[in-house]
C-alpha cells in the first residue's frame, strides 16, 4: 500500500471496488456500442452486432448490480475522510440512490422495450434470450422505447456528474472520497 492510499479499512472491500469498475465499464460500453449503431446504415450487420452488443453490456449491468447492491447493503461505505459538511454528505446519497435506480431500471427498459415487441433479444456470438410471447402493445413499446432513451440522455448527466463529483473530492475537497474505490 503507498502512503497515498486509505488504510485498508478506510476503502471500500476488494469485490466492492471490482463490482463498481466492471458496472462502469459494462456502461461505458452500453453507450459506446448504441452511439456506434446510430452511425451504421439501417440493416447493415455492424448496426446488429452493436445492437447486441448493447444487449450484451445493458445485461452484464443488471447481472452485476444485484451483487453490488447486496455488498454495499452488507458492509456499507467507509467514512469519507476529511468528513465532508453535511449538504454534500446528502448530495452524495442522492446521486448514489439515482445511479443505482438508473443501474437496475435502464436494463430493464431495455428488455421490456424488446420482449413487449415480440422479439428476441439478440446477443453476440449467435445468442439469444427467446421473446416471452408477450402480446405487443405498439404504443406501450414506442413508450418504454423512448423512456430507455431519455433516461439514457439524462444519465450522461448524473454519471458526468458523479465523476466530476469524485474528481472534485479528491483534487480541491483533498479528501478521500475517490481514494476508497482504487
Amino acid at each position: 500500500m503507498t502512503s497515498s492510499m486509505p488504510p485498508r479499512r478506510a476503502r471500500y472491500s476488494a469485490a466492492q471496488r471490482r463490482l463498481h469498475w466492471l458496472i462502469f465499464a459494462a456502461v461505458l460500453l452500453a453507450y459506446v456500442f448504441v452511439n456506434l449503431k446510430d452511425w451504421l446504415p439501417r440493416g447493415d450487420a455492424a448496426r446488429v452486432s452493436m445492437l447486441q452488443a448493447h444487449f450484451a453490456a445493458g445485461l452484464a449491468v443488471l447481472l452485476l448490480v444485484g451483487p453490488r447492491l447486496l455488498l454495499r447493503l452488507r458492509r456499507g461505505a467507509p467514512p469519507v475522510t476529511p468528513s465532508p459538511p453535511r449538504p454534500l454528505h446528502a448530495a452524495g446519497h442522492i446521486t448514489h440512490g439515482l445511479l443505482y435506480l438508473f443501474l437496475v431500471v435502464q436494463p430493464v427498459l431495455g428488455i421490456l422495450a424488446v420482449e413487449l415487441g415480440g422479439r428476441a433479444i439478440g446477443l453476440p456470438f449467435g445468442l439469444s434470450i427467446p421473446a416471452l410471447s408477450i402480446p405487443g402493445n405498439h404504443g406501450l413499446v414506442h413508450t418504454i422505447r423512448e423512456l430507455h432513451e431519455d433516461l439514457g440522455d439524462i444519465f450522461y448527466w448524473v454519471i458526468g456528474l458523479h465523476i466530476a463529483a469524485a474528481l472534485w473530492h479528491h483534487s480541491f475537497r483533498g479528501d478521500d472520497t475517490l481514494r476508497r474505490m482504487l
